[in-house]
């Protein structure tokens, strides 16, 4: 398989990197053009509380606003894609998130664990099974922390993606890398892989999503693309977009690991 390309701005698929794990995925689906917003952390810098809480590293979250170009995007929203929300996980649904999709009545996508609690609190769900907009879904368990921390976490899941004539696509959600995780990708070999880098860690316990060596590890088992958010957002991810572009670089990974800043898009051909 040879990757798929990194194309201008009106290539077929497009991914935004909004801010931490939200991103808007714009996707043509045999339903028509779909716009894909996934766990929207919508709330202005500081308006959620610290997620550190015995040290003095707390800061409250969001830490930066969302891009200029987050008004826009969001204007052309057309579904939304939860990976987990339960749990006190206001990182990938917050309250303002909550609102905007409830305004608006938006199909909210995500498992059946979430559609129920979602439902209740009055937003559109669609329960996913093996389909997504008239494409393949792949379910791909997450582990958001392991031992002891990990019994207090929403595990959620990965998807991926595969829609005809366009290229696959891996949304990791919070994961760290599982063995599970590995012998999928090096398995199935999405041509896009979205991945949590900021190696994120609460107050006890290892790191609960990905760190940089990690996401490294990933980008050298696969041929596709790797795209590493989740950084520089939150006051527990440690990680830095500078930190690992320099691994990215020094380990011959630079053309394949995309760190975006927030309100860049990347957009994607399939290879023929």
């Amino acid at each position: 398989m040879v990757p798929p390309s990194v194309e201008p701005h009106n290539a077929r698929m497009n991914v935004t990197q909004l801010r931490n794990a939200t991103i808007v995925v714009e996707l043509r689906t045999p339903e028509g053009p779909a716009v894909v917003l996934v766990d929207p952390m919508l709330s202005a810098p500081g308006a959620l509380p610290s997620l550190k809480y015995f040290t003095r590293e707390r800061r409250r979250n969001p830490l930066v606003a969302l891009p200029a170009v987050a008004d826009e995007v969001l204007g052309r929203v057309t579904h939304a894609l939860i990976t987990h929300c339960q749990k006190g996980h206001f990182d990938h649904l917050d309250s303002t998130g909550f609102r905007w999709l409830r305004e608006r009545q938006t199909p909210v996508l995500c498992t059946a664990h979430d559609a129920d609690h979602l439902a209740k609190r009055g937003l559109r769900t669609v329960v996913l099974d093996s389909t997504l907009l008239g494409g393949k879904l792949t379910r791909v368990p997450c582990v958001h922390g392991e031992g002891l921390i990990g019994r207090f976490m929403e595990h959620g899941t990965g998807y991926f993606i595969e829609q005809p004539g366009e290229p696959s696509l891996y949304l990791a959600g919070d994961t760290v890398l599982t063995p599970q995780v590995r012998a999928f990708v090096e398995k199935h070999q999405p041509d896009v892989l979205v991945l949590p880098a900021g190696g994120a860690r609460l107050d006890v316990g290892g790191h609960i999503i990905m760190d940089e060596d990690e996401v490294l590890e990933v980008a050298r088992s696969c041929r596709g693309i790797v795209v590493a958010n989740h950084l520089e957002a939150l006051d527990h991810c440690g990680g830095s977009r500078s930190s690992l572009r320099t691994k990215a670089d020094a380990a011959g990974l630079a053309e394949r690991l995309h760190v975006p800043m927030d309100g860049q898009t990347l957009s994607f051909s399939r290879a023929a």
